[in-house]
Order: C-alpha cells, then structure tokens, then sequence
C-alpha cells in the first residue's frame, strides 16, 4: 500500500511541477480610445502561452465594457474589413500579437468615462474552461491619424 501511496504522491508532485513551468500572460496591453466619444475602443497587446500545449481563447469579457470581442481587420481588394474572431488557437510556446490593422480586441459601451492612464481588467476565457487575466493601460486616440478602432 505504501508504494502505491508513494507513486501517486511522485505523480501529483510531477503534475503541479509540470503546471508550474505553464505560462499563460497578457504582456503590454493597452486600449486606445476614439475622439468624438465614440462608445467602442480597440484593445491591443500581446497573449503569450509559455506552456507545452496550444490554449484556445473562446470569449473576452471586462467590467469596464458591456462587450468584448475579438477582430480580425484586413484588407480585401483595397478595401479594409473587420470581422469578429469566434476563436484564437494559441501554439505552445508561441504569442498572439494584437495590433492595429489586425487582430485587436472590440470594447464595446465603456461602463464609464475612461481617460489615458486608468487601467482596465480584461478577462479571457480558454477552451479548456481556464481564464487569462490581463491588465490594459488606456490612452488617447493616435494624434493625427486614422482613429477609428482596429486601425
């Protein structure tokens, strides 16, 4: 009996040092926010999965918006398009870069004035039932330039 105890407490003591070296985070996240009070804003950074199996974002979600959604833009015959991404597949040891012009985040009726400097929790929610939290800076709208979100 007393093997069998052993080798189940060396299994558990191998998974938690195997979740341990797993690494999901949000790394430079910011918001940017639209002049002309706009009641959407785009949602930017990087989602790095630091662990040994792809992660599949299904769903966004913040307190500070009524909506979140991931999107997609590019451009298709010169004309530039913008379509919600029902799910993002993550490689192991690989990123998803959100930037303007491409994959980004749609945040949609702010609860509440926002103003460059506050930060925003946003939530991912994972295929596998997991969440990923992550931190956005806001700041204004591109001074300037194209302002409208996901550009």
């Amino acid at each position: 009996m007393s093997k069998t105890l052993l080798a189940v407490w060396l299994c558990c003591v191998a998974l938690g040092a195997a979740a341990q070296d797993c690494r999901r985070e949000v790394r430079d996240g910011w918001i940017r926010l639209v002049p002309g009070g706009m009641p959407m804003h785009a949602g930017f950074g990087r989602i790095e999965n630091g662990c040994k199996a792809p992660v599949a974002i299904v769903a966004a979600s913040s307190s500070a918006y009524d909506r979140v959604e991931l999107h997609r833009s590019t451009l298709e015959n010169g004309v530039s398009r913008m379509r919600a991404v029902p799910e993002l597949r993550i490689a192991a040891g690989k990123a998803a870069v959100l930037k303007p012009g491409g994959l980004h985040l749609m945040l949609m009726r702010p609860e509440s004035e926002l103003a460059p400097g506050d930060r925003v929790k946003v939530s991912f929610e994972l295929a596998d039932g997991g969440r990923l939290d992550g931190e956005f800076e806001v700041r204004g709208p591109r001074p300037g330039g194209n302002s409208k979100p996901g550009m």
